[in-house]
């Protein structure tokens, strides 16, 4: 197959997932039964994303510095679960450029991986022989492994001899300055709360200007209360709020998030991290630092960081160039055709 075949197809996947056909909606519903995280909105949400990246004039513009190649080689795909079709992105790097995939989908998956890549094959038979769905990796020569800080130590063990790219854990920041309008507030809001703050590009620390209100950041975010429907994400509220109260740690509560100042990144579900700062060149600083456990920063000021900046409200509508742990895939393929 040549690119040009292949960038076709998957547009069509595109134009198909932005449509949602029947089978589609009832294995989106059937999701939430089997992942309560993967509820319909969100699976729509990661859908949408999906198919707003796939079209002809994205593809093309992505690819257009890398060459046509047909490779002979298997790249191994393990994939991750926290969110809906997480891994998608590293199956679309993969055979848009021309390479064999064996995919290892998360026991989290729900489904969808498989949906998507059946309907890519009745959309373009000859892809069929390029990818399969596998219990266990074996017979590749490259791989591309995402999970948590412990099973990234087994990734290195078992696949340190091959190329690879193996993605340990991560999280986001975000930086007010207090010059924030409530409708840009309101965007930070999904930064934080799509996908319960289960993605390494959730907002999970903010940075604030010593002095700030809390109470104006809570204002900006009332609409997303609804929040605490969810009986997952509640059960992480209340365990620990009773925590905080319990052990008489300083937090605000507004009866869905709790914020808590301190110095890590990594918060627990339901809980936002906060630090004060004195000047934007400390948060800078700082976040400089911190930038291999950084997926991105959200703020409206420019920065001079090595992470990727997002406006307030985008972390979560990542574009096909804005690459996981900030490690270009497609040139790790080339790199290793």
């Amino acid at each position: 197959m040549t690119k040009q075949q292949r960038i076709n197809a998957f547009v069509k996947l595109g134009e198909l997932l932005e449509k949602q056909p029947e089978d589609l909606t009832q294995i989106i519903h059937l999701a939430q039964h089997k992942n309560p995280w993967y509820t319909i909105k969100n699976v729509e949400r990661a859908i949408h994303a999906i198919s707003s990246n796939l079209t002809e004039e994205k593809l093309n513009h992505w690819l257009l510095n890398y060459p046509d190649l047909e490779s002979t080689k298997t790249v191994g795909l393990i994939l991750a679960g926290n969110i809906p079709l997480v891994g998608f992105h590293d199956i679309l790097c993969v055979l848009i450029s021309g390479f064999k995939a064996k995919i290892k989908v998360s026991s989290d998956d729900a489904g969808l991986t498989t949906y998507v890549l059946d309907r890519l094959k009745q959309i373009e038979p000859d892809l069929e022989s390029t990818f399969e769905i596998v219990d266990k990796l074996k017979d590749f020569d490259l791989v591309i492994a995402t999970g948590s800080n412990n099973t990234a130590r087994y990734f290195d063990y078992y696949f340190g001899s091959k190329p690879h790219i193996i993605r340990r854990n991560r999280n986001s920041v975000a930086i007010i300055t207090g010059q924030e309008s409530p409708a840009q507030l309101q965007a930070l809001g999904h930064d934080i709360f799509d996908y319960f703050g289960l993605g390494c590009r959730s907002v999970s620390k903010l940075f604030i200007p010593k002095g700030y209100a809390v109470s104006h950041f809570f204002e900006g975010i009332a609409d997303f209360n609804n929040t605490t429907e969810h009986f997952k994400y509640t059960n992480n509220y209340d365990y620990n709020k009773s925590i905080y109260l319990i052990n008489g740690d300083k937090h605000f509560d507004n009866g869905f998030l709790l914020l808590k100042q301190d110095q890590r990144t990594a918060s627990p579900l339901s809980v936002v991290y906060y630090e004060e700062y004195d000047s934007l060149a400390d948060v800078e600083n700082e976040l400089n630092q911190q930038a291999e456990n950084i997926q991105c920063v959200v703020a409206e000021v420019q920065l001079n960081i090595q992470s990727a900046l997002f406006h307030f409200g985008e972390s979560q509508c990542p574009a096909l160039d804005d690459y996981a742990d900030g490690i270009n895939t497609l040139d790790f393929l080339f790199a290793n055709q």
